[in-house]
């Protein structure tokens, strides 16, 4: 203290920098060695390019209800692996795809995140969607240019270029492996929009009253009769993805099959609702042309979630890779379910043993085609197993009792789209599920033993080693 008080005030002040620039120096490190996260990042690409999925699969005929949700989670993979050295908190979980074989970074580069990302969508979309129309193969290449344009003026040439390179390197890889997946007669997952029935007679399964016969109008014979046998990224195995066996079938009026057909029936005889008739169309998702799909809804959904939570980059990857592979799964465990139990479809039991005139809600307002009914069998429904898949995934990110308003058909003239609020997705997963009773193409059943087995699934995908 004695010495403190004899030093000149020029001394004590020198003194005092110097105590102050080390640590200035070291936050300064610190802050450099932050920009090599993922996390700092912001999610504005995945969502930009995830937003621009969402359009083209809405116009993707043959990509509903399996091709497309595999092909969004093939996209999420790639971006979340070519990204993962950069997520400290998170693990690869490439080791766990058979076959997969991702190339690894380079420990002495500094990649710049978005722009891995950038490159691993763009060079994987137009290849899942090479059918798209030339305005919606436009809209990729400008994206992917307008992005690259923007990043090359954040980071050094060099730091680009090896970004660049190694997000096309890791979705080259996926992409490699993805056409790997061959179904049965030799055709590649990859284009199955190229003949969606498969060869698929449906005569030679139908054993009397009960199994599943074509509804019109429609397209006759059933759709992605063999989707059931893709490859699945949680590895399922067959007894995962069949669900238990579905109501007895009876034509007697006090069994619970007939007490389920009279519960459809009773839901439009002899007007539908208000409330139904929104609910019914909110979450129907089932036509071509005229929104997504009812798996990708899921993506839409978690998009909302983090735009409401500000998320960052990491996020947005862990979210769109982790939802797109249990809906992805999904879809194959309900395919397989379906086919396997072939139950017809409430419209065919109620017209033969209820009322003949009798048709389903389901509306086309693009065609003006009436009494709807998709064109597979119906045990359980591919909405209700999608939507568990993606509630649990998503609850397992954001939170079982998260609470969200959805606007995905928000503006929509064509039907009821105006947004509803839920407390949780689990919420959302079960109105979807129930949607399809007052629709007139599920019975209760269908629903709630698809959001069971969709859960299950979802839950399955959780514990795959992500962090």
């Amino acid at each position: 203290m004695l010495f403190n008080k004899r030093l000149p005030a020029f001394l004590l002040l020198l003194l005092a920098l110097g105590l102050l620039i080390p640590a200035c120096q070291d936050n300064g490190n610190d802050n450099q060695e932050d920009t090599t996260l993922v996390r700092n990042a912001d999610r504005e690409i995945a969502v930009k390019w995830t937003d621009l999925f969402l359009q083209i699969e809405r116009y993707a005929g043959g990509y509903r209800p399996g091709a497309a949700p595999r092909a969004w989670a093939l996209m999420g993979l790639s971006a979340y692996e070519a990204c993962i050295t950069g997520m400290p908190d998170y693990n690869s979980v490439a080791n766990l795809q058979s076959g997969l074989s991702i190339p690894q970074a380079n420990p002495n580069q500094t990649y710049h995140w978005p722009t891995v990302v950038n490159a691993s969508y763009a060079y994987l979309m137009p290849r899942y969607f090479p059918t798209a129309s030339a305005d919606y193969q436009t809209k990729m290449s400008t994206l992917q240019a307008y992005c690259e344009d923007k990043y090359r003026n954040e980071v050094s040439t060099e730091v680009f270029e090896a970004s660049k390179a190694y997000g096309e390197a890791v979705a080259a890889a996926v992409f490699a492996w993805s056409e790997t997946d061959v179904q049965e007669g030799g055709q590649k997952a990859n284009d199955v929009w190229q003949d969606p029935f498969a060869n698929y007679d449906h005569a030679a399964h139908y054993d009397g009253p009960g199994d599943w016969v074509p509804t019109y109008p429609g397209p006759g014979d059933g759709m992605y009769p063999k989707w059931g046998h893709k490859r699945t990224f949680s590895d399922l195995t067959d007894a995962q993805k069949l669900c238990k066996a579905p109501l007895p079938y009876s034509e007697d009026p006090n069994s619970k099959l007939y007490s389920q057909a009279i519960e459809v029936y009773a839901q439009n005889t002899p007007s539908l609702s208000y409330e139904d008739e929104w609910v019914g169309e909110f979450w129907s998702d089932d036509l071509v042309s005229l929104t997504f799909s009812p798996g990708p809804r899921w993506l839409a959904i978690g998009n909302q979630a983090l735009e409401q939570e500000n998320s960052n980059l990491e996020t947005a990857l862990y979210m769109h890779a982790k939802v797109g592979m249990a809906v992805a799964d999904a879809a194959v465990a309900c395919w397989y379910s379906k086919y396997y139990y072939n139950v017809e479809r409430p419209q065919s039991y109620i017209n033969r043993l209820i009322d003949a005139n009798w048709k389903p809600n389901l509306y086309n307002p693009l065609t003006g085609e009436e009494g709807l009914t998709p064109s597979f069998p119906a045990y359980p429904s591919g909405h209700a197993t999608m939507s568990g898949a993606g509630a649990e995934t998503l609850g397992s990110i954001f939170g079982y009792a998260y609470s969200l308003t959805d606007n995905c058909h928000l503006g929509r003239t064509e039907f009821e789209g105006t947004p509803r609020t839920f407390g949780s997705f689990f919420e959302m997963a079960q109105e979807n599920a129930w949607s399809r009773v007052p629709l007139g193409v599920h019975f209760r059943m269908d629903s709630e033993e698809g959001v069971s087995l969709g859960t299950r699934i979802g839950r399955h995908v959780n514990e795959m080693p992500w962090q």
